[in-house]
């Protein structure tokens, strides 16, 4: 797709130059590219240095806002939950890459410098790495003096199910699938199309990631309105969730000498999963730490009952929360690396 997108131009005033004569831009120009590739890797600095701060407006906020307030109009003009659904998607992501596109056109006229700072932060924006290491790390610190009502709560700002329940190990474990999840989600896949379409692509992606959050439950107010929604995450996660996977076996390998394990139990496992492409984590991070994930999981107070994953080799410890951010850390830095490998041969030569 790379090359498709190095054909289309945007024509902008010169801000430099001997004549100052208008010039053809190509946001996807081999200049460019290079500005994405500079821009992924400080955005992966930023993200790891300050994660999100509270303090400042964050676009995923503004999508999570935007799709919320689409959908009682929605909804009303659109009698069928499904055509609602769908209209509600189609707007939030024309809103998010045009405001994207907007913005870093703007941007190319102040100064070419200024490119390379907005395509840095919005995919800073889309990156969750510090955020999900001090989310899960909060649970583990609770656990580990004793204090497990403070763990419920914490955990229970990162998963779904309810936490007033969970002994130690249920909330062990709802940490951990937790962080292998989010290694896709909050890191793997923004990074994955901020490589294969700049800026632009991972706000989409992760306008995708939030309109799933937002409305891709399986009850009876989104089961229909979500499902535009919700397929079109398990569409966009696709590639990155098995890119992933397989890494995450490297990363134990590295770690802890499992890698054999953890892509055993990733081939076995990978789909004993209700979502396509979380198992695959799942099972690379179950097999990578020898523990079983899945299970009994409550939801709104029912039962759900989610097919094994892993051998239990082990039971569950609060150390193996540390054990999984180590994976997601190592994980990182590995597709980074290879996204912005693969980058790099293409725009060089091809």
């Amino acid at each position: 797709m790379l090359w498709a997108f190095r054909r289309k131009h945007v024509f902008l005033p010169q801000t430099g130059g001997v004549n100052g004569s208008g010039v053809f831009f190509n946001f996807y120009s081999a200049n460019f590219l290079d500005i994405i590739t500079c821009s992924i890797i400080g955005a992966l600095v930023l993200d790891l240095l300050f994660g999100d701060p509270r303090c400042l407006p964050h676009p995923v906020r503004g999508i999570g806002g935007l799709a919320l307030r689409l959908e009682n109009p929605a909804r009303g003009i659109l009698r069928r939950p499904l055509i609602a659904g769908l209209f509600t998607v189609v707007v939030v992501l024309a809103a998010t890459g045009l405001s994207a596109y907007l913005l870093l056109t703007a941007a190319k006229l102040i100064h070419p410098a200024a490119v390379f700072i907005f395509s840095m932060i919005i995919i800073y924006s889309t990156l969750s790495v510090r955020d999900m290491i001090k989310h899960s790390m909060d649970v583990y610190r609770a656990l580990r003096d004793n204090n497990l009502h403070e763990a419920r709560r914490r955990v229970g700002m990162i998963v779904g199910r309810d936490t007033d329940d969970l002994d130690e190990a249920g909330v062990t474990r709802a940490c951990v699938e937790s962080v292998a999840e989010s290694i896709v989600d909050g890191i793997t896949a923004p990074l994955f199309y901020a490589a294969l379409a700049g800026p632009v692509g991972a706000l989409l992606y992760r306008a995708v990631n939030t309109l799933d959050s937002t409305f891709g439950y399986k009850n009876e107010r989104y089961t229909e309105f979500g499902f535009a929604s919700a397929r079109l995450d398990d569409i966009a996660n696709f590639v990155p969730a098995r890119l992933t996977a397989p890494l995450v076996s490297l990363a134990s390998a590295v770690l802890f000498r499992r890698g054999r394990q953890s892509l055993r139990i990733l081939r076995r496992d990978a789909g004993n999963h209700s979502s396509p492409n979380a198992g695959h984590t799942e099972a690379a991070v179950a097999g990578a730490l020898g523990v079983q994930l899945g299970g009994l999981n409550d939801y709104f107070g029912e039962p759900n009952r989610k097919p094994l994953i892993g051998e239990a080799e082990k039971p569950l410890e609060v150390r193996h929360i540390r054990s999984a951010n180590g994976l997601l850390l190592l994980t990182t830095f590995f597709f980074a690396f290879l996204c912005l490998f693969v980058r790099t041969i293409i725009v060089n030569f091809l």
